[in-house]
């Protein structure tokens, strides 16, 4: 057994022993969140940008548009286009080069969050049919990695989507930029379940015991718009119904505080 795994294990007992008391490692209830904040217009040169921070976790996020041409199955539609970096500085498990696995997924369901929810109507971007359409770029890049990542770059990316302006006078296609045709606010809630509990937010070390982590991406009026299950061990229909509630609740909370303030400078939904 390496020294990992060992201490893998040390955390285990002391996770199941405090779940006994329904308490966490660092004083939290299991349902709580660590401190987040949010700090838009952060990327001069981006269209729309955020850093966010939940607890020890930082993630940048910038937006980036430009005309070109839409895919030919969706001919009159604009094009979402999302990437993510996993800093080797963020994280001694990151590593240097081409995106990785965790990079790909996590950019996969930040991408769907945004796209299934219908976050932005993409017909509206439409310049020329089936010749020119505005593409929106979303890179992601990983600063420190303190655990629930999916989350920091969910929440990133909507916050600098929110705060994005689709650059018109650059490309010369109107006298003035305008904000992004923002339909929805899709929010991501991640949690593990340990022992018939689920645990909202974990922090690197509860992720690194847990066999099993959910995410509920849910929009403004409580519908799903995508769920990801993450690791091997299984979860029952109870359970899974909970962590749906759960997540429905916890997104409209993070919605109501930290992403409607941001809504102040562009129409309302």
């Amino acid at each position: 057994m390496s020294d990992n795994d060992i201490l893998t294990e040390i955390y285990r007992d002391q996770m199941y022993n405090l779940l006994q008391r329904q308490e966490r490692g660092d004083g939290r209830a299991l349902d709580e969140y660590r401190e987040i904040s949010i700090e838009t217009g952060v990327l001069e040169r981006a269209e729309g940008s955020a850093i966010v921070t939940i607890g020890d976790s930082k993630v940048a996020v910038g937006i980036k548009m430009q005309p070109g041409e839409p895919f030919p199955d969706t001919p009159d539609v604009g094009v979402i286009i999302t990437n993510a970096e996993l800093i080797p500085l963020a994280s001694p498990t990151f590593e240097s080069g081409p995106p990785g696995e965790v990079a790909v997924e996590l950019a996969r369901v930040v991408d769907r969050g945004v796209r299934e929810s219908k976050a932005i109507d993409l017909k509206k971007l439409c310049l020329v049919e089936g010749e020119k359409v505005w593409l929106i770029f979303i890179d992601i890049h990983m600063l420190d990695h303190g655990g629930n990542l999916l989350d920091a770059a969910s929440l990133g990316a909507i916050a600098a989507l929110l705060t994005t302006k689709i650059p018109n006078k650059q490309y010369d296609l109107a006298e003035e930029d305008e904000p992004l045709p923002i339909v929805d606010i899709p929010v991501a809630v991640s949690m593990i379940e340990l022992e018939g509990n689920l645990l909202v937010d974990p922090d690197h070390i509860e992720e690194a015991v847990a066999s099993t982590q959910l995410t509920i991406i849910s929009n403004r009026d409580g519908t799903l718009s995508g769920m990801q299950k993450m690791g091997s061990g299984p979860i029952s229909l109870e359970l899974l119904e909970k962590a749906v509630e759960l997540g429905i609740r916890k997104g409209q909370e993070i919605r109501e505080k930290y992403l409607y303030p941001l809504m102040n400078e562009i129409p309302r939904l």
